[in-house]
């Protein structure tokens, strides 16, 4: 049973996966508190494992806050447990997988775009150097934010060769991102969800990624505004979806299965798939660099440890599923180069 007192949500406007649990509490309405992470009324929060945002802190049943924790998705299947009503979960165990499969690839995957474009061009750099240190510093004077400004920008260039930006890598990251655009905007067409008339996790993680580059960084925004306005409307849609009406019957059959979803898996199986494999042997042999070919181009980055436990927790929820769910998934994802995961 659920605390009658609204938790916290303590994140940043630049943050990815801050926007996507934000956007998922408010279609969900479930009560919370959004506040900014350092800021004053963050308050005394419990002990955490990693220094990640967001944070998601739960209130105990006398209203203390008393357990903070971090990670989007099993947040969002935590959430799923404890309250009830307004799911973000497909029904359909077979759809369930395709959405948690999309997800990971939202937040493993387009992360890398979106670090990619803040980072790496002197425009985006430069913006974002500015103004992501403001806000939890409003009030500052320049001369007191000139350091922090310093100081973020080069921790964040520094991670760049851990999400794998490099120049070896550049062209297959920005080539996806505009695939991403013209799949998404495509699949937009026929659903203003991707597995429906109602959003699924995936849409939430696509919408966290897409919130950075469509709406804030400029050089990923320009090209967004160019190739897909119906992509820029549909965050700000996203944004807040606690007055959308919504039934059972709003979720997609798996059977037709829509060429336009088909695409969006395809697209996850040539960027992304080669690149969880490749991640997997770096980790397992103990390289010092993964090395693959991803999209008919070199891909060279360090391994990433929790990368590697996406491909496994992904693993285990498909072997979980009964037989004709785990038959029915193969054949529906047969092609894409999404089976090469589970082969």
């Amino acid at each position: 049973m659920p605390s009658h007192h609204p938790l916290k949500l303590l994140g940043a406007p630049g943050s990815p996966y801050s926007r996507k649990l934000r956007s998922v509490l408010r279609f969900r309405r479930i009560p919370h508190l959004w506040i900014q992470r350092g800021s004053k009324d963050e308050g005394r929060v419990p002990e955490i494992p990693v220094r990640l945002i967001p944070v998601l802190v739960f209130p105990g049943p006398e209203g203390r806050y008393e357990e903070a924790a971090v990670d989007s998705t099993p947040l969002i299947r935590r959430l799923e447990r404890e309250y009830a009503g307004r799911t973000v979960i497909p029904p359909d165990p077979v759809l369930a997988f395709l959405d948690a499969l999309l997800e990971d690839y939202a937040d493993e995957w387009l992360t890398k775009c979106m670090f990619h474009y803040r980072w790496a061009f002197a425009a985006d750099m430069d913006f974002a150097g500015r103004v992501l240190p403001r806000w939890g510093a409003i009030d500052k004077t320049e001369a007191e934010i000139a350091p922090r400004t310093k100081l973020f920008s080069e921790r964040q260039v520094g991670r760049l060769g851990v999400v794998g930006s490099n120049p070896t890598t550049a062209p297959v990251i920005e080539a996806s991102y505009r695939r991403l655009l013209r799949g998404l905007d495509a699949r937009l067409t026929e659903s203003p969800f991707v597995f429906g008339q109602r959003p699924a996790a995936s849409d939430f993680g696509l919408f966290g990624q897409l919130t950075q580059l469509v709406s804030f960084d400029p050089t990923p925004m320009t090209l967004a505004r160019e190739e897909a306005p119906r992509i820029v409307a549909w965050l700000d849609t996203v944004e807040d979806l606690s007055g959308l009406t919504v039934s059972d019957t709003d979720w997609s059959a798996r059977s037709p299965f829509p060429a336009t979803l088909r695409t969006l898996f395809s697209e996850v199986g040539r960027v992304y798939a080669p690149f969880l494999l490749a991640n997997a042997r770096a980790l397992e042999t103990g390289a010092a660099r993964v090395e693959c070919e991803i999209d008919g181009k070199a891909w060279v980055q360090q391994p990433f440890p929790y990368q590697g436990k996406c491909l496994a927790a992904l693993r285990r929820e498909r072997a979980k599923l009964a037989d004709e769910a785990r038959s029915a998934v193969d054949a529906l994802l047969a092609g894409t180069g999404c089976e090469a995961l589970f082969a």
